[in-house]
């Protein structure tokens, strides 16, 4: 008899384990700011399922865990449309389903049409759905830049060494150095682009006070340590925070244009529950959830119309660039303090 309880009571406990552990889990990999936990919850209780949100610092940080175990680590993710081609040649996502993400009809005319947006389509399959965007300029501090930077070069100039705060990523910094050169295209590097650029990178480490990585560490070191001018990975987003946390800013556009990202939702080929995946790229095109990211992060959504979107003839969008494996760790090697004749190669 005892036994036969003891047999009741194990069978009783698994089955009362059983729906914990066949609950859908949705893995998702996102920027700051694009998955607060209050939206999260809204998610989690509409479709009964337990949603964790991993948030990354680069695009080198984002291929690292996407690409470490094939795409099986996570579900769905956001990424800029230059970065997705990555994903899309190394066999990373997948073709959305349409149909699952009816939302996408709310968005602006200038996002619906996916065919002209670089890398969101390939052929008739539709890999991505625009979520935010921003152009990437450069904040200053009022008190001790009187007049506002009009050009990139203003992060290498002397008499703000110590006083600059850089983001810490390879692919964009090769690219700002190279604007700030006078190259025309930016995206795409010869050895000689490289050899200038490298050099152009370590004087920048040498200006700098350090280089950032989370919106929220660049609007601390900003105030800690009365930075002049720092350049803004996340745009508005840092514009935003920065006044929230009363600093006197402005913020200005170079001359030489700014670098401009455009981030979608897409879905990992190792997602568990695709559909489940797409649902949430709908749930991200909601009033609500779009109102939330201007609001709370100063960030533009792709339903809703931005001012900040229509800078066109100062606004670089960002391209796939000729080498990320070869920028990263030139970079990496930049910043360790490595010799510049160390270098010229990969």
């Amino acid at each position: 008899m005892r036994i036969c309880r003891l047999r009741l009571l194990i069978f009783i406990a698994a089955w009362l384990a059983c729906p914990a552990q066949a609950a859908d889990v949705l893995r998702v990999l996102a920027w700051p700011g694009y998955a607060d936990p209050d939206i999260v919850k809204v998610f989690e209780q509409r479709h009964k399922v337990s949603v964790q949100v991993t948030v990354v610092s680069s695009d080198e940080n984002l291929w690292d865990r996407v690409s470490a175990n094939k795409g099986a680590d996570f579900d769905v993710f956001a990424v800029n449309t230059a970065e997705l081609k990555r994903y899309q040649d190394a066999s990373l996502v997948v073709p959305l389903t349409l149909a699952n993400i009816p939302n996408i009809a709310t968005q602006q005319p200038r996002f619906r049409d996916r065919q002209a947006i670089p890398n969101i389509a390939r052929g008739s399959d539709v890999y991505a759905v625009p979520y935010t965007y921003s152009e990437m300029g450069i904040i200053y501090d009022r008190q001790q830049v009187k007049s506002p930077p009009d050009s990139i070069s203003a992060l290498w100039d002397p008499q703000y060494k110590g006083r600059v705060l850089a983001f810490d990523t390879g692919g964009h910094n090769f690219s700002i150095a190279a604007l700030s050169l006078g190259r025309a295209n930016p995206f795409q590097l010869d050895e000689a682009g490289y050899k200038d650029a490298t050099a152009h990178l370590v004087a920048l480490r040498r200006n700098v006070l350090t280089f950032y990585s989370l919106p929220e560490e660049s609007v601390q070191l900003f105030r800690d340590h009365k930075v002049a001018l720092l350049f803004a990975n996340y745009g508005t987003q840092q514009v935003q925070q920065l006044k929230k946390a009363g600093a006197d800013i402005g913020y200005v556009i170079p001359k030489e244009g700014a670098l401009a990202w455009l981030d979608c939702w897409t879905v990992t080929r190792g997602a568990k529950n695709r559909a489940l995946a797409e649902a949430w790229i709908d749930y991200m095109l909601e009033k609500p959830v779009g109102q939330a990211l201007v609001e709370r992060q100063g960030l533009a959504n792709t339903v809703d119309t931005s001012p900040s979107a229509d800078r066109s003839n100062k606004i670089i969008w960002l391209e796939p660039v000729e080498d990320p494996n070869r920028r990263s760790s030139i970079w990496a090697r930049i910043i360790s303090g490595d010799r510049l004749v160390a270098l010229d190669k990969p």
